[in-house]
């Protein structure tokens, strides 16, 4: 299960999402599979959690949900406004229509995969950005439904950033939403509490054992693997970043300087705009995690 766990949820899913969509199946069967999933992935954590503790919940379970539920319904408005959006972009006829679709559906993935690493990237270096961003780096565990848990106007940022340069191309209404399922399948990857191994898999998907380093609440330590789905794009921004002698404590994660971060939604949401006079002192790297870090730079 450790070995097989990450590239059989990836590829089942996306897999079968292909297949129903390529026979013809309305794209309302797409998100009528993520719960499927979501059940899934709650029960593969809860037979081998990679953290234990983390499978319960820290008063964030009622949160979580709402963010996942504003989040995804703006996913599927987002689709659904592809057909209106469309009239008002210039048509450069460069989408790869007659490609099979799996090959669109990786061209896609590329192309959003890089605009959404540049726009997580920024979001970590512009003080405005990082506001919103932090919502999601708020988290104090990590499990595979919080991966959705994002301020909606970062999320609309990050689509803005990888989704642009598709509408410009004039991405199907159909490879858009195999896009958007994609990127909830690998949300649930990412954040998954599933003690899984992804051996030399780490040089090309950006799964769980390489994010949960993203998280880290020690300052600028967690300023690696950005990436949503391929992990070599970290490479070419010299931000990839793989501990695989360190497992995480329990309290590993979060924002260091701000342990008192809000907790309830809403006022998650309200968070970016409100004025924040003090912020606390760093949280103090591990020294185990300090030498680790060594190790990998000397590597």
């Amino acid at each position: 299960m450790r070995y097989l766990y990450a590239p059989a949820f990836f590829f089942g899913f996306i897999g079968l999402a292909l297949y129903l969509v390529g026979e013809g199946v309305s794209l309302v069967c797409l998100p009528a599979l993520l719960p499927l999933a979501i059940l899934l992935a709650f029960l593969a954590e809860r037979l081998r959690p990679y953290r234990t503790a983390w499978n319960e919940s820290h008063g964030d379970g009622v949160r979580d949900l709402l963010h996942a539920l504003v989040n995804e319904t703006l996913n599927v408005l987002g689709i659904a406004a592809i057909p209106l959006v469309a009239l008002w972009l210039p048509d450069f006829g460069g989408w790869p229509s007659d490609w099979p679709l799996a090959l669109q559906l990786l061209v896609a993935l590329l192309i959003a995969d890089l605009g959404i690493t540049l726009v997580h990237y920024a979001s970590h270096r512009s003080p405005l950005l990082w506001r919103l961003h932090a919502v999601h780096h708020s988290v104090t565990r990590m499990y595979g439904f919080n991966g959705l848990m994002k301020h909606p106007l970062h999320q609309m940022l990050e689509a803005l950033g990888g989704t642009l340069p598709l509408l410009v191309l004039g991405i199907p209404v159909e490879v858009a939403a195999l896009l958007a399922f994609a990127v909830a399948i690998q949300l649930l990857l990412q954040h998954s509490n599933v003690d899984m191994r992804i051996g030399a898999l780490r040089h090309l998907f950006a799964w769980a054992p390489l994010h949960r380093l993203h998280h880290l609440k020690y300052g600028t330590t967690g300023d690696v693997n950005f990436a949503l789905f391929f992990s070599f794009w970290d490479r070419l921004l010299g931000t990839a970043l793989y501990l695989p002698d360190y497992r995480l404590a329990e309290d590993d994660l979060g924002i260091g300087d701000r342990p008192d971060y809000p907790v309830g939604y809403l006022a998650q949401l309200a968070e970016p705009f409100r004025r924040v006079d003090a912020a606390h002192q760093a949280a103090a790297l591990p020294p185990l995690l300090s030498a680790e870090l060594r190790r990998a730079l000397i590597e």
